[in-house]
């Protein structure tokens, strides 16, 4: 984390340095968090998104509760159990609790079905503010735009270079 700030502000004073003799450049900044909630689309796709989150982890936990009731029967009976019954009941939860896990990894892994809705709704409302992003660069003929909104973070920014506002209004959205 300390590395990528110390190499953000290492290029933001070579830039500096640079356009800084030339004057070719000027530099602007976004906060691309408030922009999105300003936006109504991708509040309803958040929400969409947290609802669905939500009804999926509920439906986990429910599974791993059943798996959980099934395991403390398990022990509950295993004096009674025959070793047959004991590896075959084992096996059952063991099976239910890998279908589970396979099911989380499916809804919300890497490539599962969240993220995969998440491109769905968010995706096209984040190039829009790009495209946005991009046009009022070229309107006010910035140089740089830079968001402090990332985990890289400005400090101190001069409101009076801030876009935010701009973009809204370009996108066709009211403050």
């Amino acid at each position: 984390m300390t590395r990528k700030i110390t190499l953000f502000f290492l290029l933001l004073f070579c830039l500096n340095s640079l356009f800084s003799q030339t004057g070719a450049a000027k530099f602007g900044y976004v906060d691309t968090d408030y922009i999105l909630s300003q936006i109504p689309e991708y509040k309803a796709a958040q929400s969409e998104l947290d609802k669905t989150s939500v009804q999926w982890q509920k439906e986990i936990d429910a599974k791993f509760s059943e798996i959980d009731k099934l395991y403390k029967a398990y022990q509950a009976d295993a004096i009674l159990l025959t070793d047959d019954m004991k590896k075959k009941r084992e096996n059952e939860i063991i099976n239910k609790e890998k279908e589970v896990k396979d099911l989380q990894k499916q809804r919300f892994g890497a490539d599962g079905e969240l993220f995969k809705k998440r491109q769905e709704l968010v995706k096209p409302i984040q190039d829009k503010v790009y495209n946005g992003i991009k046009a009022v660069a070229e309107k006010n003929a910035l140089g740089f735009i830079l968001d402090k909104s990332g985990q890289v973070s400005i400090l101190y920014a001069n409101p009076k270079y801030d876009k935010s506002d701009d973009v809204l209004v370009f996108l066709g959205y009211k403050k």
